[in-house]
C-alpha cells in the first residue's frame, strides 16, 4: 500500500502547495534530552547544516576529528533538503579537541562544543520542532484555518512518512526479496526490516481510520502513554480511559510486527490477525528475522501547532513532534503538498 492511498481522517483536501521550493522552507531543530555533563571525553557538538544528510555531516567531523565514524554519536537521521539543527557526540580520548573553528562553513555551524560522558545514543532527543513553509497556496483560507484548529484539537494518523520506504517506495519489495535469500548489507537490512514493519503498522492504521476509532479506545485496544513507549492493557475502557484519551494522555497502539504472542484482544485483535495474513510473507520474514513484538501510537499529537500568513499564497507552519514521527504525516491531513526535492 502507497502512502498516497492512506486514508485522511479529518476528510478530503483542503489545500494543494508545495514544500521545499527553497531548503530554508523546511528547518528541523532537535528538542534535546539532557544538558551537557561538562566533562567527559566525548565532545558534544551542537551543529546547523543545510543542504546536508546526517551522515554527510558524521563523515565531516570524523574527518576532521581524525577519528574512526563509529567514534560519532548522533540521536537521529535528518533530511537532507532542510536546514537542521542536531547534535553529535565524538570521541577524543585524549581531551584535546581539534581546532572547532576549522569545522565551520557556509553549510555547516558549529553552534557549540562542551565536554560530555558519553556517547549520543540514537533516540535521545525529546522531539523535533519544524518550521515549514507552503508556498503556491491553492485552497480557502477558512477551510485551511479550520482544518488547522482541527488538526491541533485532534491529532493526526501517525503514519510512518514515505521516506521510511526508500526512493521510489521499493523498500518493501526489497525486503521481500531479502526474506527470500537476496544477500545484503547490514546496515541496508536495518532499514529494509524497518520498512517491512511499518508497511504492516500503516495498514491497520489505515483500517482504523476507515473505521474512524484511530483515536477511540476499543474492546481489546492496548494503550501507550504519551512521550513514552510504556503499554498497557487491554482494559475495560470505561470513562477514566476515555478521559485519558481525550486529554492525550494515553493513545492506542499497532503492531510493530515480530515473534511472539499479538497482545489486544477481542475485535482488535481480529483486526490485526486479518492484517498479518494480509502480509504473510512479510510477517513470516520479520519472526524469522528475530523481531520482537512492539507496540505504537495510532495517534501523533501536533504540538504548539501555529501559523501564519506571509502572503496571499504563502502559508508558514511551525509545530513539534515526537521522536520517530513525521511532518510529512500532518501535511497530508491538510492537503496535497508537493515537495519538489522528493524523487
Amino acid at each position: 500500500m502507497s502512502t498516497q492511498d492512506l486514508a485522511r481522517a479529518h476528510g478530503a483536501p483542503v489545500l494543494k502547495a508545495r514544500l521545499r521550493t527553497t531548503v530554508e522552507d523546511f528547518r528541523v531543530d532537535e528538542i534535546d534530552t539532557f544538558e551537557p555533563s561538562g566533562s567527559g571525553e566525548h565532545l558534544l557538538l551542537a551543529i546547523e547544516k543545510r543542504g546536508m544528510t546526517t551522515m554527510h555531516a558524521l563523515r565531516r567531523i570524523a574527518q576532521w576529528a581524525g577519528v574512526a565514524e563509529s567514534a560519532i554519536g548522533y540521536a537521529g537521521l535528518k533530511d537532507r533538503h532542510a536546514v537542521t539543527r542536531q547534535r553529535f557526540t565524538v570521541w577524543i580520548p585524549k581531551k584535546i579537541s581539534p581546532d572547532v573553528t576549522a569545522l565551520q562553513a557556509d553549510d555547516f555551524k558549529v553552534l557549540s562544543a562542551d565536554w560530555h560522558a558519553r556517547k549520543l545514543p540514537r533516540g535521545a532527543l525529546t522531539g523535533n520542532r519544524f518550521v515549514l513553509m507552503l508556498r503556491g497556496v491553492e485552497g480557502e483560507r477558512d477551510a485551511i484555518e479550520a482544518r488547522l484548529q482541527m488538526i491541533a484539537a485532534r491529532g493526526v494518523p501517525n503514519y510512518f512518512g514515505e521516506q521510511r520506504f526508500g526512493r521510489g517506495g521499493d523498500n518493501v519489495s526489497q525486503a521481500l526479496a531479502m526474506f527470500a535469500g537476496k544477500r545484503v548489507r547490514r546496515d541496508e537490512r536495518s532499514l529494509l526490516l524497518s520498512a517491512a514493519r511499518s508497511q504492516i503498522f500503516n495498514a491497520v492504521l489505515d483500517q482504523r481510520v476507515q473505521r474512524n476509532d484511530w483515536d477511540q479506545g476499543i474492546e481489546g485496544d492496548v494503550f501507550m502513554l504519551d512521550g513514552s513507549h510504556s503499554v498497557f492493557g487491554p482494559v475495560e475502557v470505561d470513562e477514566t480511559i476515555a478521559t485519558r484519551l481525550a486529554s492525550f494522555d494515553i493513545h492506542p497502539t499497532g503492531p510493530m510486527w515480530g515473534r511472539g504472542e499479538l497482545r489486544p484482544q477481542a475485535a482488535i485483535r481480529v483486526l490485526e490477525s486479518y492484517i498479518a495474513q494480509t502480509y504473510a510473507e512479510l510477517c513470516d520474514g520479520l519472526e524469522k528475522a528475530g523481531m520482537k513484538q512492539e507496540r505504537r501510537g495510532l495517534r501523533l499529537k501536533v504540538s504548539a501547532l501555529a501559523w501564519t500568513w506571509q502572503a496571499e499564497d504563502v502559508l508558514s507552519l511551525s509545530f513539534q513532534l515526537p521522536a520517530g514521527s513525521y511532518a510529512t504525516t500532518v501535511l497530508r491531513e491538510l492537503g496535497d503538498v508537493e515537495d519538489v526535492q522528493r524523487p
